[in-house]
Formats: structure tokens, sequence, C-alpha cells
């Protein structure tokens, strides 16, 4: 099997997600082999045997809480210049890293790397929703624009249509600490925006090649349940258009975000 030891996966996980072992399967299971770490802000004895039955090194957050300081404080424990922030539900294709490898192999240096995806509803890998289709849409310039700052952040205005488990960072543009942590839910696009004005390429790998679980017990639908994606949202679009710009592409947000429940 061929190895990569310049990038780790790290697996964030929280209390005692039943589909965690899943995900450590997964990134177990790729085609290119990497380095693994655990880290989390909740440990327990859950946690602690999956690591030890797998022989992965488990990392605990005793500083600062919160989805965003969680994934910083496992990018700094990754002795690799690319890092792959996996979440504890979600799912990797054998192929992912593969194809991140490719990329560096040809020289296609990134600030980030991103792949499409396909959610998983009640265990199933569901078809495309009209939401990842638009997504796909959205994505679609920075093919052919992988230097274009005014082009990703176009691709940006009208949503964050990067999945952000599906992202491979590099860490000598980004440093140790990546993600903004304004935010409960958006972060992820709050940190997208702030790298899109970085030097360097946005590199779209436009292949299928992870599984996004939703489920009732995320913390994406609960963020929604209590309606603080729909406001963190409407901040970020006012970022790149007027208000009454932002209010009317808000009436689409809502219907959008459907896909995202149970």
């Amino acid at each position: 099997m061929k190895e990569f030891k310049n990038h780790t996966f790290i697996i964030c996980a929280y209390k005692e997600s039943q589909y965690l072992e899943e995900c450590i399967k997964s990134v177990l299971s790729q085609n290119v082999k990497s380095n693994v770490i655990i880290t989390t802000s909740t440990p327990n004895d859950y946690i602690k045997n999956l690591a030890n039955k797998y022989n992965i090194e488990m990392f605990i957050n005793n500083g600062e809480k919160g989805i965003g300081q969680d994934w910083n404080y496992g990018v700094s424990k990754a002795k690799t210049d690319y890092v792959t922030v996996a979440h504890q539900d979600d799912i990797y294709k054998t192929e992912y890293l593969e194809n991140i490898v490719k990329c560096i192999e040809k020289g296609l240096d990134f600030i980030i790397a991103f792949t499409d995806y396909r959610e998983i509803k009640n265990n199933i890998e569901i078809e495309l929703t009209k939401n990842l289709k638009i997504k796909k849409i959205l994505l679609f310039p920075l093919k052919i624009f992988k230097k274009s700052k005014f082009i990703r952040r176009r691709s940006l205005s009208l949503g964050n249509s990067i999945c952000c488990p599906s992202v491979t960072i590099n860490k000598k543009i980004t440093g140790e600490n990546p993600y903004i942590t304004d935010m409960k839910c958006d972060l992820d696009w709050d940190t997208w925006d702030k790298l899109s004005k970085y030097k360097g390429r946005f590199l779209y790998i436009n292949k299928e090649l992870m599984a996004h679980r939703i489920h009732e017990e995320s913390e994406t639908s609960n963020l929604i349940e209590n309606n603080i994606r729909l406001e963190e949202d409407f901040l970020m679009l006012q970022r790149y258009w007027p208000k009454p710009i932002a209010k009317f592409i808000m009436k689409f947000y809502g219907k959008a975000i459907e896909t995202n429940k149970m």
C-alpha cells in the first residue's frame, strides 16, 4: 500500500457517537496510508476503547471548548503539513486521500483542497438533493480559476458550498489555527471567507469522495432547529451583498436547509 507521511486525518470525537467506529474504519481503509489521530474535549471510556482497539493516539483538549476550538486543537496536534479534520459521523471513500495526494504530487500546492460529497440519512446514502446540485454549480468555476480570489469569493457569496469535512488544509499556508471560532454553525464558511483572501489555490476535486451523515443528534441539526444557522447565514451573506439583497437570498435559504433536517 502506498504511504503519504505528510498527511494526518484528525478525527474529532465528541461524547459517545454510535457512528465513530465507522468513521475510524473509513480513514484507516484509504488506498493511501497516512497518519491518524483522535482528539476530544469530552474524554470517556467509549472513545478511549476505540482508540486502543485501532491503535490510534488520542489527545484530550483541556483548553478552550467549542467546535472551532476543538478543530484548531486537532490541527495543532498533527505533525504534518496537510491535515483533514474528520467529523466523527462521516465516512470517507477509499479513494479520498489518493485524489488529494495526486494533486500534491503534480505540484498543485493549495490553501485548501476539497471534494464533492453525498449525504447519508437513516444509514443510507441518498440521491443528490437539489441543495447539493446547486453547490456543484457554485463550485464549478473553481475548476477553471483555481487561483482567482475574485472567483472563489463569488462562489462563496451565495452560500457555503464547500463541505467542511471534505477539506484538506495546507498548514504551511494556514498555520496551526486555521479555523475562525466566532460563530457556532458557520465557522467553516467564515474560515473559507478568510482563506479566500490568501494567495494560492482553492483546489476543487469534483468527485464525490465522502459521505456526510445527517441525523437528529448532530450539532448541525440542533443549530438548524434553534435557527442559529439562519441567523449566521444572514450575517455571512451581508459580507458579500447589501442588506436588502442578502434578505432576498435568505428567502431561498429556509427551503435549502430543509434537506438537513430529519
